[in-house]
């Protein structure tokens, strides 16, 4: 059987806090893979355990707010 699904009301809101500038080019495509443009920008995403981890690679440059 497939796993289930998280609740579709789960998400998290990632927030971009330090600039990307002078970081490894792989950082800053993470950073805008999430859609995130702008510094101090927030981002609503599902929680999932992919999206924590991808969160987990650059935790100097992104941060999940409460």
């Amino acid at each position: 059987m497939a796993k289930k699904e998280e609740k579709a009301g789960s998400t998290i809101t990632i927030q971009y806090y330090r600039s990307s500038i002078g970081y490894a080019k792989n950082q800053k495509l993470i950073v805008s893979s999430l859609g995130i443009t702008k510094l101090n920008q927030k981002v609503t995403r599902p929680d999932t355990p992919s999206m924590r981890g991808i969160v987990a690679k650059v935790p100097h440059l992104l941060r999940i707010v409460e």
